[in-house]
């Protein structure tokens, strides 16, 4: 009887994050045919599709569903596992597993962990809930989060408010302008992470999405290539691209909580966080002598 693998449930959970077998094996370091067996092996296992194939890519049956959730638990108890026993062969000490939003991975995390060489670091990069998830059940030592300012059973130390800024093509008629308010952009194509305005930090303004897109660097081409606008973190703004304008959006909504959350205050995790504040801090500088110079 076939069963289900670690290296299987590993692709499961991939292929659902990306959307494309294709993507994820780019992830994983695969290639798209090693990822397709995996996925039919796991099928065969469940005795189900767990993947319904479409024009756009792949999306996840409710077996896909159902098994994911398995999946998740599963491979967090593995990592769990593993850091215990690093633990018991004393090796924890100067070591972290660290996690983060997407575009915390742009320039708060490198230059964090370029400061910080006395701890070794391992990333995993992921959305806010699962990274809140990995922080309570032990498989992160820390993660930065967005959005959260209170988490029952986690320590929350909050970083400098990330202003929320609005990315244009450099000959785009609003690239000259130090600000703009939401009102001025009723007309713009927006370039967002989902389709529903409710899932993104746009919200409260209610835009008009053009292009639908997760991948930060596919979100900037875009803009670049002067097919939309879209918003872009301050933490994040010190890694786009010479050939778009940052300009600050002009509403006190504009702009997201981000914190550093962890489960156990260690020595260790007391370090990194205090050299995420320093460089987060540099950022903001960064952020306002970009802005200036325009």
């Amino acid at each position: 009887m076939a069963e289900f693998t670690l290296t299987g449930l590993r692709v499961l959970r991939e292929v659902a994050a990306q959307g494309s077998f294709t993507g994820a094996a780019e992830r994983l370091g695969y290639t798209q045919s090693a990822v397709s067996r995996q996925v039919a092996a796991l099928e065969t296992a469940a005795g189900t599709q767990l993947f319904q194939r479409t024009a756009r890519g792949v999306r996840l049956t409710e077996a896909g569903h159902v098994l994911l959730r398995h999946a998740d638990a599963v491979l967090d108890r593995v990592d769990a596992a593993r850091h215990d026993l690093d633990n018991l062969r004393g090796q924890v000490a100067g070591r972290l597993r660290v996690g983060a939003f997407p575009t915390a991975m742009a320039a708060l995390l490198p230059q964090a962990i370029s400061r910080a060489r006395q701890i070794e670091v391992t990333l995993r990069e992921g959305t806010t809930p699962a990274q809140l998830r990995r922080v309570r059940a032990g498989t992160l030592g820390l993660a930065v989060v967005g959005g959260v300012t209170d988490d029952p059973g986690l320590h929350l130390d909050p970083l400098p408010p990330d202003p929320l800024l609005l990315a244009v093509a450099r000959d785009h008629p609003l690239a000259g302008v130090r600000a703009v308010a939401f009102e001025q952009l009723a007309a713009e194509t927006w370039i967002a992470g989902s389709a529903n305005p409710e899932e993104t930090f746009l919200a409260p303004w209610r835009p008009r999405v053009g292009f639908v897109v997760r991948e930060w660097t596919a979100k900037l081409g875009l803009v670049a290539a002067g097919l939309g606008v879209t918003v872009v973190p301050g933490l994040a703004a010190t890694s786009v691209r010479a050939d778009i304008a940052l300009i600050r959006i002009s509403d006190p909504e504009a702009t997201r909580a981000v914190a550093v959350a962890t489960r156990d205050r260690t020595e260790t995790t007391r370090a990194f966080a205090d050299v995420l504040h320093d460089v987060a801090a540099d950022l903001a500088v960064a952020l306002r002598h970009r802005l200036q110079d325009r």
